[in-house]
């Protein structure tokens, strides 16, 4: 063993990190709550709105049911209401 081996620190060890540390770690922590608090605003919104599209899809589905009943089985373009029956021949309306 040396001198140096024996030799106590007798300094004494800080109590608390310095403020600006402190508010460096409230500051980062704050963050990260501020941040996952809006993913899970933003999760909510979103499932929200997947809700509103099944809902949506299921309205279509009647929709497109209800014109297949009265028209037939054709393509309707959605851009201007255009019926194209099969085979380029007019189909007779289904009543």
């Amino acid at each position: 063993m040396t001198k140096e081996d024996n030799i106590v620190d007798l300094t004494p060890k800080p109590e608390k990190i310095t403020p600006s540390q402190l508010e460096k770690v409230q500051k980062a922590v704050s963050d990260i709550n501020r941040a996952q608090m809006e993913v899970g605003r933003l999760e909510t919104q979103k499932h929200i709105l997947l809700h509103d599209i099944t809902q949506l899809q299921v309205l279509l589905k009647e929709i497109q049911e209800e014109l297949e009943r009265e028209y037939g089985t054709v393509d309707i373009s959605i851009e201007d209401g255009s019926i194209k029956y099969p085979d380029n021949e007019q189909a007779d309306k289904k009543d």
